[in-house]
């Protein structure tokens, strides 16, 4: 019972005994303490104290090299947008050893080229000993040269992926412009022989007797094209006549087309003999009649009467009539029938 009564004091005294420790060991870890205030202190007016530069290594340090690194970047951008278009439309780009060496040794020679030239003293240099050639260095400038005489000269073979992007950017252009695929085609397609001498069929149009300046009406029987106008067959044009050695000559200047004057210069060919000019065989014959009758006219006299003023008068007017009938005499007439066959020659077409 004693010992029971021991044990329990014991467990009442042992907190006293570690509430001590418990409490060093808070105060050792910081409990209790006030939490510190960091207070800054402004200072009034300007700040002097500036920081001091910094400067990059890989920054270009004069004019040139700004020059250069705007190109390295503009160049940068061109590749780029290459990549971008043989990605678009699935272009290969082949890795050509040969175009790979000619890069290496073109960047041989831009770095060589673009090594600052340094001044050499004013004074006299020993004597060196001549650096011998390496053996292989003639052969490799040799190769160089012969390497950019090959870029230098146009290739015979011709890429078919350059030939499928040009073929593409030429059809952009003519969607573009219009006008440079109509100019393109009209170089590309000369003239042929055959449409280069072909003529416009034509023939007369009605039946008619002309006279020297008469209109002449004819219809041509297919559809041309005349400085850049369309004229439709059948359409009808109207030439003026002029007699020449047995040929019935037209000239036609104008063509009406609508409300338009369309200047022409068209030369009528006969289609049976191939001769400028219709051909008119009642010139000769009506030339020799009007000869003979004009001829009979002037010896005709009126002998026996008085040479009075009665007479005078009469034979005034008989002369007059001569005169009249003379000249109606010395109208040369040809008839044409409708149909006549004939050809046109437009005179603007060059012929070589």
């Amino acid at each position: 019972m004693k010992q029971q009564i021991d044990k329990h004091r014991g467990l009442l005294l042992l907190p006293l005994l570690i509430l001590p420790f418990l409490a060093l060991g808070f105060y050792a870890l910081g409990g209790g303490k006030e939490p510190r205030q960091q207070t800054t202190a402004f200072e009034k007016g300007i700040n002097t104290s500036l920081p001091d530069a910094q400067f990059s290594t890989t920054d270009p340090l004069d004019k040139m090299a700004i020059y250069n690194l705007k190109l390295k970047d503009s160049s940068d951008a061109n590749h780029q947008q290459l990549d971008a278009v043989v990605g678009k439309y699935n272009f290969r780009l082949p890795d050509d050893p040969q175009t790979k060496q000619i890069n290496e040794k073109l960047s041989a020679i831009n770095r060589e080229i673009n090594t600052p030239y340094q001044v050499q003293p004013n004074f006299t240099e020993p004597l060196r000993s001549p650096v011998p050639v390496r053996p292989g260095m003639s052969t490799d400038v040799n190769r160089l040269e012969s390497l950019i005489r090959s870029i230098q000269q146009p290739s015979d073979t011709i890429d078919p992926e350059i030939s499928q992007l040009n073929s593409m950017m030429d059809k952009i252009m003519d969607i573009q412009h219009p006008e440079l695929k109509k100019q393109r085609l009209q170089k590309s397609l000369p003239f042929a022989t055959d449409s280069l001498f072909k003529a416009i069929p034509a023939i007369i149009a009605e039946n008619q007797k002309v006279i020297e300046g008469a209109v002449v009406k004819l219809k041509i029987l297919d559809t041309v094209r005349i400085n850049g106008q369309l004229i439709p067959k059948g359409h009808l044009i109207f030439g003026l006549a002029a007699f020449s050695n047995q040929r019935l000559n037209l000239e036609i200047k104008n063509v009406r087309l609508g409300n338009s004057i369309i200047p022409v210069n068209l030369t009528v060919f006969d289609q049976r003999d191939a001769m400028a000019g219709i051909n008119a065989p009642e010139v000769l014959l009506t030339e020799a009649l009007n000869g003979g009758t004009i001829e009979a006219m002037g010896s005709i006299s009126l002998p026996g009467f008085d040479q009075g003023l009665t007479t005078q008068l009469a034979g005034a007017g008989i002369d007059a009539a001569k005169s009249l009938f003379t000249k109606k005499l010395r109208r040369i007439k040809q008839k044409l029938k409708a149909g006549y066959p004939l050809l046109l020659r437009d005179n603007t077409i060059r012929r070589k």
